[in-house]
């Protein structure tokens, strides 16, 4: 239920090894900066716009573009046909595979984004992972450290789950979708394919396949 490949496949991610062996998703997160270390060879193959800073200790794949007002610090990965988008901030401790968005005025720090993830628009993305095809609507934002600074436990029924971390946004499952301006707590988990509806606020874990719909009642009067 909170491993790697309930939330994943894994088998065409060139990354994967940041997977081997984890018991816990989370355990994934905790690896990012010895995996960068080990397999980061710098250098921009794609295409970059003017006014885009980059850091020495970067990896850009073919046939990904850089638009201008990017900022990309290191260490990070960022594989091919992925589209950074004006204004993008990436902070580091980043690994993202092949065919990925990372959106105007997104920021991203120690991520991994699986292919095809989107963070296109207005997005916040600390400590998190997002699935293969998962997409964050406009504004929505994985947020990632508790207001009173404690370790981020995953609560379940009855069973909590600590993740060592005092430090982790969410997992957002291969295929699931989050709607506009909603807010992923820290220690969210959302499984595959799943909904999450506009203003939701997140926490916790949610199967494969929810709905996740905030009830609210409109009132029209005359004025």
């Amino acid at each position: 239920m909170l491993s790697a490949t309930d939330f994943f496949d894994l088998a065409d991610f060139r990354h994967r090894e940041l997977f081997d062996d984890t018991e816990f998703v989370w355990d994934a997160l905790k690896r990012i900066r010895a995996y960068l270390a080990a397999a980061l060879k710098p250098g921009v193959r794609g295409a970059v716009s003017p006014g885009v800073y980059i850091a020495d200790d970067v990896s850009i794949g073919r046939g990904t573009v850089v638009e201008p007002g990017a900022v990309i610090h290191g260490p990070t990965i960022i594989g091919e046909n992925c589209q950074i988008r004006a204004g993008a901030y990436l902070r580091g401790n980043i690994v993202v595979g092949d065919g990925a968005i990372i959106g105007h005025a997104t920021e991203v720090k120690t991520a991994i984004l699986l292919d095809r993830a989107g963070a296109p628009h207005f997005n916040y993305v600390g400590d998190s992972i997002l699935g293969s095809g998962c997409n964050l609507g406009a504004g929505s934002i994985c947020s990632n450290y508790k207001l009173t600074g404690e370790e981020v436990v995953v609560r379940i029924g009855d069973r909590e789950y600590p993740t060592g971390l005092t430090k982790f946004g969410a997992v957002v499952g291969d295929g699931a979708q989050v709607g506009c301006n909603a807010v992923l707590n820290p220690g969210t988990l959302l499984g595959k394919n799943s909904l999450a509806y506009p203003l939701t606020s997140l926490r916790g874990y949610y199967p494969p396949e929810s709905v996740i719909r905030l009830e609210q009642v409109l009132e029209v009067a005359p004025r």
